[in-house]
């Protein structure tokens, strides 16, 4: 991938990552409310525990953005 590519898809995986953390805040917030009620949370908390395995795959994935961005500058400064 080229520079703008790579740099446009870390954009996206940031953007991911940022409402992927507004998900998981609100999936807590209702886990909790449902404890706090003595509702059933079974289904909440899986759903939240879905939430946060994905979110480790967006982090990953930034991560692994942001390490291609860098070979990618390091290779162009060593051949310019």
């Amino acid at each position: 991938m080229d520079r703008a590519m790579v740099e446009k898809h870390l954009q996206q995986a940031r953007e991911h990552v940022a409402s992927g953390e507004l998900h998981l805040a609100r999936q807590r917030e209702i886990v909790a409310e449902l404890i706090s009620r003595g509702a059933d949370v079974m289904e909440a908390k899986r759903l939240l525990t879905n939430f946060e395995e994905s979110q480790i795959m967006h982090v990953a994935h930034v991560e692994r953005l942001k390490a291609e961005l860098l070979a990618l500058t390091q290779g162009h400064e060593a051949s310019g």
